[in-house]
């Protein structure tokens, strides 16, 4: 990878969502109409996109903002440790 492709990475907060909203994965899964698996993909941090239908459909029943479910990592950060 480039330098212009390595400079960090979006991640997936939903664990901490779900944890603070004593929610389960299947439930929020079932709220907004996504299998589990589809649903775990992004909860893992290995989904390619996200439609926007998706993202506010999670925003809502969880009562969040999208910078809520999705942070940003720098390069930095990823290397710390």
């Amino acid at each position: 990878m480039s330098d212009e492709t390595c400079n960090g990475r979006i991640t997936v907060k939903l664990d901490d969502l779900l944890h603070e909203r004593r929610m389960t994965l299947t439930e929020l899964a079932e709220r907004v109409g996504l299998t589990l698996a589809n649903l775990s993909i992004l909860k893992t941090g290995k989904a390619k996109a996200i439609r926007f239908s998706t993202l506010e459909a999670i925003c809502r029943e969880l009562e969040c903002q999208p910078g809520d479910v999705l942070g940003y990592q720098t390069f930095q950060e990823l290397t710390k440790d």
